[in-house]
């Protein structure tokens, strides 16, 4: 195993508990989910061992990620095989569009701002608002750079700030700006020296890879989907979202062609080996380039 690997597999497992059943959904949405979305117990088994995960650990995670209505489990003969259900399909679609898909730059110049009805109980309507992408002014008063919500318990009213400097400072008051760069400057300070061995020519196997891979995503998750993906205007500038993105995005882009020769090689479904990814599967990272030196043993 490359001393990069061991490196990121040694810090994946100061962080206590270990939570072997947040690091197999991302197994499933980043790399199954593209290629038919089903994967056999044994071929997770290889996954989690090569992280260091015990059968036993992963077996209870799956069933609670079953019970939990998140994952579907069925047997064919002596093998189990597990699928994300729709649920677990539909929360991961949407975490894709906010993973991989470039943001979006096109800002108006104006604000959504949802004034809640106080006649209702808003901890929930809050909640989803939150993960639509609003941001709070008070306790009864969101705000986001474009409408992002349907009909609801709220009166919509749109504003225009008098200029740029004042629409920034709406956006640290309403988001915890400063939270989420500090999630990406740790998502940075950790995959840094992953890019240095990369560009270096550092050798990796088809397995390296593939955890590598699965443990940048399973981290970039944890910071992106905090954020919410405002324009660049109202952003700090440097703003470091911005330089974990191309990073994440250099290194996914160039270990996926070892990760996938991996998955061809020995990843199994109920029919055998995994089919091709989907069409969409080509538009992740677009923008982004791999490193141009790079070598897989």
């Amino acid at each position: 195993m490359a001393a990069f690997v061991e490196t990121l597999l040694d810090a994946f497992h100061e962080r206590t508990p270990i939570r072997a059943g947040s690091l197999i959904v991302t197994v499933f949405g980043d790399a199954v989910l593209p290629r038919g979305g089903v994967l056999s117990l044994s071929s997770l088994h290889d996954i989690m061992r090569a992280f260091r995960i015990s059968d036993t650990l992963v077996r209870t995670a799956l069933s609670r990620l079953v019970s939990e209505g998140w994952f579907e489990r069925w047997k064919v003969g002596r093998n189990s095989y597990y699928r994300l259900t729709e649920q677990g399909q539909e929360a991961f679609a949407l975490a894709t569009l906010r993973i991989y898909a470039e943001p979006s730059q096109d800002w108006r110049g104006t604000f959504d701002l949802l004034l809640l009805d106080n006649g209702q109980e808003r901890g929930p309507l809050r909640g989803e608002l939150s993960g639509a992408g609003y941001g709070s002014l008070s306790s009864d008063l969101l705000i986001a750079p474009a409408a992002a919500a349907g009909e609801g318990a709220f009166l919509r009213l749109s504003g225009s700030p008098a200029d740029l400097p004042t629409a920034r400072r709406l956006a640290e008051r309403a988001w915890p700006l400063a939270e989420i760069e500090g999630r990406y400057r740790r998502f940075i300070n950790t995959y840094s020296e992953t890019l240095a061995a990369l560009e270096r020519g550092a050798s990796f196997t088809d397995l390296d890879a593939l955890l590598v891979r699965i443990l940048l995503i399973h981290d970039y998750r944890r910071a992106v989907l905090k954020d919410p993906l405002l324009p660049a205007q109202l952003l700090p500038k440097p703003w470091a979202g911005a330089a974990a993105r191309d990073l994440c995005g250099a290194i996914y882009k160039t270990l996926l062609p070892a990760a996938e020769r991996w998955l061809d090689a020995h990843a199994q479904n109920d029919r055998g080996g995994l089919p091709a990814v989907d069409r969409d599967f080509g538009q992740r990272f677009a923008a982004v380039h791999p490193v141009a030196s790079r070598q897989a043993v």
